[in-house]
């Protein structure tokens, strides 16, 4: 069905439903430094919203049964404010009420935010290279496998990759495990070649001199940006700041995701952080469209982070229609029974988001359905 309006006044919510579904990775995701094997599995949480006229938006949303029945019945107006977005009362489903309202219009999410039309495309990364390699005793051998499962992101179309280091923070003897390190964001820029993009990401397993050793060790590789080196700390990114332009070292400092310190952004404002990395689910995409401008205006980056969620594959491109600075889309790759993803797609390390209204999503009924049964629910008015 396709329905057009040009005002959001009297249209009723009449229906929500909600499952879980469940969605498969290539391959088992292992360790990062300081948590076991990720595994195989994403389990994005999905609600569908439909009008009383048949319109719907789905996305990403951890509605309970309860909180469904008390606002089913609600009117679009009160979610949704044409200049301001969805209103905070209900962010915790903004998701679909902006797929909802691209329905609607029929314009693209990124189209909404930006007011134009035509094809777009967000930079994205790989961020499928965990630490899959304990079980190897050579650190040569354990740098070949990472390598080539960057070769493997390759060929879905990537060009940046994120590493996830800290190896000797837990999982190994410090000294070897730091030199693993090193070892492995070599192989990888020596698999992807120069032109690629490499990340690292140590989840907080690092302190200042290991993460002075392990940007020195793999200098030649050109790393765009450390992550989460150690846990938010502005004196401790002070000197790591001092320390990486008196050695010429570019890399940048990114953070934002574990702790995701509330003073992070007003680091940033003062040059400590170059990259901001709060989760796209939580504070969300409401608050990214204030905050990413907000960074933009003083010359720091936006990167919003959302590992496990599956969804947060094709919508944080979006952003990118609103944000001067956006970095890049973490992508982790999933097959997802329920949602139909095939509108989106990855070359030369882009996520070409389709010129589709909302987000460009579609609910594929049997599996989803199936969920609902399951381990969902469905509301009516």
């Amino acid at each position: 069905m396709s329905i057009r309006r040009t005002s959001l006044e009297n249209v009723k919510i009449d229906r929500i439903e909600w499952a879980r579904l469940t969605g498969e990775r290539p391959r088992k995701a292992g360790c990062n430094s300081r948590l076991g094997e990720h595994g195989l599995h994403v389990r994005p949480p999905i609600a569908r919203i439909t009008t009383s006229d048949g319109a719907s938006g789905i996305g990403f949303s951890s509605i309970s049964r309860e909180k469904a029945e008390a606002i089913v019945g609600f009117q679009l107006s009160e979610a949704f404010d044409a200049q301001d977005g969805v209103t905070e009362e209900y962010q915790f489903m903004e998701y679909p009420l902006w797929d909802l309202v691209g329905q609607l219009k029929q314009k693209p999410v990124y189209a909404m935010l930006s007011g134009e039309n035509g094809d777009f495309q967000a930079p994205c990364y790989d961020t499928s290279l965990y630490i899959d390699d304990l079980h190897l005793e050579d650190n040569a051998e354990a740098a070949a496998l990472i390598a080539s499962e960057a070769l493997e992101g390759e060929a879905r179309g990537h060009n940046a990759y994120k590493i996830k280091v800290g190896r000797g923070a837990m999982h190994m003897p410090l000294e070897k495990g730091t030199q693993r390190d090193i070892d492995v964001i070599c192989a990888v820029r020596d698999a992807v070649g120069q032109d690629a993009t490499i990340l690292i990401d140590a989840n907080n397993g690092y302190n200042l001199n290991i993460t002075k050793q392990v940007l020195g060790g793999a200098a030649e590789a050109n790393v765009y940006w450390m992550e989460e080196a150690f846990h938010e700390d502005a004196r401790v990114y002070s000197l790591l700041k001092e320390w990486l332009n008196a050695e010429g070292i570019q890399t940048k400092i990114a953070d934002g995701e574990g702790g995701a310190s509330l003073h992070l952004v007003n680091w940033a404002k003062d040059g400590l952080i170059d990259i901001v990395q709060y989760d796209i689910f939580h504070p969300g995409f409401s608050r990214w469209l204030e905050l990413g401008p907000e960074l933009d205006a003083v010359n720091v980056g936006t990167a919003p982070h959302h590992y496990g969620g599956y969804y947060g594959n094709f919508v944080t491109g979006h952003l990118a229609a609103k944000v001067e600075k956006f970095e890049f889309v973490e992508w982790d790759h999933a097959t997802t029974p329920g949602i139909d993803d095939s509108s989106y797609s990855i070359s030369n390390g882009y996520v070409n988001i389709p010129n589709l209204p909302g987000f460009g999503l579609r609910i594929d009924e049997e599996p989803y359905q199936k969920a609902v049964e399951e381990n969902g629910f469905i509301v009516n008015a």
